[in-house]
Order: structure tokens, then C-alpha cells, then sequence
């Protein structure tokens, strides 16, 4: 069975929700302690926010089934870090955005594993996205790829005080046009409901870095939300009402990357 889904649409956006899934399988799980057990770091619900406006627009959707506690997808398989200096999580992270171990004593996964992982996991959904950019791009000649996340307003290992809303990244520039970010802030500056940041603390992870390549006609953004104004982030409840405002604006950006 593959470890993701995606369903091909007809317009050259591809949304990728690396960290949707929240699947642990059993024999990691039982070497994790029980609050890792939950997934808690999951972008929860971003499928639920991406796939009708996908669906409405004839957009493609990647997701995966595990959990990024499983492997991140959204980092280098060779493990480098995203952002030298600072304190985040890794490949096959050992830690939790608390800070706090993930796995029991003793139990923390071997180079064997993590390769295994790599093997089964990553390598197929970065497959996955290299095969979708290709055809989408042979189809209409340019393609945008779009990288669907959503983390804890208030993460302090990540950063000081609350995250804004709504959090673009481009790679400074580097993973797309200047007219389709000029575009996507304009949406964003023209509201006045959410605070927002264009290539702040997140400036976009390992997809958005690798595959964002303007001169050959592909595009690639990221979007961080606050998942205060679209869940609880105690109980990982959604909020319909809360969600339908964050859908509307998204549809915006996701429309203006189509222009």
C-alpha cells in the first residue's frame, strides 16, 4: 500500500501537505513515549483546508498517511539542517516541539533504520512530487508548487512570542517569480484580519528549497498558518466556523498563484 495520495488535477498547482499525516505504525509507536504517541507536531487539518479549494479549482493534492514523527518529508535526506544555527527538528527527530524526547530510553531508531525509512517513506513522496511537477509542467509549462503546513501559535524552542497567522515563505525570493510573490503579498496586505510575515522565521522548508526553480518554470511557495484561528491546539478540535474565514483568504493565494 503507498504511503501517500494524490490526486492529479488539471491546472498547474500542486499542493503538498508533507505533514498532514498523523499514523504511527505500531512497531515504532511502542518505543515512544505516550504523548509522542498522539503525533501532537502534526499540521492538523490541512487537508481538511486544502482539498475542497483544490477540488473547486482543479488542483492537484499530495498528502502523506505517516506522521512526521516517522520521518519529516519536508527535510534533506541527508539530514543536513534547514536552518544552521538554530534549534529544530530533524529527519527522524528524536525530539518533539517541546523539547522533549519522543522515544523511551534506549529505543531511539539506528542509521539502519533511518534508511529504511528514508527508503519507504521519503523516497516515494519526493517521487511523487518530481513525477506530478513533470507532467504538470509538460502540460502547461510552468507549474506551482505549493507547500500546505500549520504549526502551534506559540512553539518557544521554535521561536520567541506568537507565530503571525499567516507565514509565506519563497526562500527569500529564491523559489519563485518576483510578480506571483508580489501577487501573494498584495492578497495578503490587502486584509486586515490576520497578522502575516513574507520570509520570516519560515522561509520555506526542504521542498520549497529543492524543487522552486522560476528559470525552468516551476514555482514553489510555502504558507505556515497559526492553527489557533482554524483548530483548537489543545484538543486538535477544528473549528468550522473559524476555518471557513482561513479557507477564504488561502483561496485567494491559491487563485493569484494561478494568475
Amino acid at each position: 500500500m503507498a504511503n501517500f495520495t494524490l490526486q492529479r488535477g488539471r491546472v498547474p498547482l500542486l499542493i503538498s501537505l508533507p505533514h498532514d499525516g498523523s499514523f504511527i505504525p505500531d512497531d515504532i509507536a511502542r518505543r515512544m513515549h505516550p504523548a509522542a504517541r498522539r503525533s501532537p507536531d502534526t499540521d492538523w487539518h490541512v487537508a481538511r483546508l486544502y482539498e475542497p479549494l483544490a477540488q473547486a479549482l482543479g488542483a492537484s493534492v499530495l498528502k502523506p498517511l505517516a506522521s512526521r514523527y516517522v520521518i519529516d518529508l519536508n527535510r534533506p535526506a541527508d539530514g543536513h539542517a534547514l536552518y544552521p544555527g538554530q534549534r529544530e527538528t530533524g529527519l527522524v527527530s528524536t525530539i518533539g516541539f517541546d523539547g522533549e524526547p519522543l522515544y523511551l530510553d534506549g529505543q531511539l531508531p539506528d542509521a539502519i533504520e533511518v534508511q529504511q525509512r528514508i527508503n519507504e517513506y521519503w523516497q516515494p513522496y519526493h517521487q511523487a512530487i518530481s513525477h506530478e511537477i513533470a507532467r504538470l509542467r509538460a502540460e502547461h509549462g510552468r507549474v506551482v508548487l505549493w507547500e500546505g503546513h500549520s504549526i502551534r501559535s506559540r512553539v518557544p524552542m521554535l521561536f520567541d512570542g506568537q507565530l503571525p497567522d499567516f507565514n509565506l515563505g519563497t526562500a527569500s525570493g529564491a523559489s519563485c517569480g518576483t510578480p506571483l510573490q508580489v501577487r501573494l503579498q498584495s492578497c495578503l496586505e490587502s486584509q486586515s484580519r490576520y497578522s502575516f510575515a513574507v520570509n520570516g522565521r519560515f522561509k520555506g522548508g526542504y521542498i520549497t528549497r529543492h524543487y522552486g526553480d522560476p528559470a525552468a518554470g516551476v514555482e514553489a511557495v510555502q504558507l505556515e498558518l497559526a492553527q489557533l484561528n482554524y483548530m483548537d491546539e489543545e484538543s486538535f478540535d477544528y473549528d468550522e466556523r473559524r476555518a471557513l474565514a482561513v479557507q477564504e483568504l488561502i483561496g485567494q493565494l491559491l487563485h493569484a498563484s494561478l494568475q
